[in-house]
């Protein structure tokens, strides 16, 4: 499999073998793609949240910013705090 697939068309080739593997089984090639999809899908999961949570800024109920510390640096690493 060397095409890379979009989110959607990740997610739908995930769901047809998954409901291939319920219906009749898969084959080891099959098994295989399996495998690197759900990886794959993992990994993008994983990179998005990661990027949502370096984006966050918290603040307290009276407007204080009370983000942590490191994901304060980490904002400044990526130029998105001058502070």
């Amino acid at each position: 499999m060397n095409k890379k697939l979009s989110e959607d068309e990740l997610i739908n080739r995930i769901n047809e073998l998954a409901h291939k593997q319920k219906k009749d089984s898969l084959t080891d090639d099959e098994k295989s793609e399996q495998k690197k999809l759900r990886q794959q899908f993992l990994a993008n999961f994983r990179e998005s949240f990661k990027s949502q949570i370096e984006m966050m800024q918290i603040y307290d109920k009276n407007g204080k910013e009370v983000t942590p510390e490191k994901v304060k640096e980490i904002q400044r690493k990526k130029g998105l705090r001058d502070d």
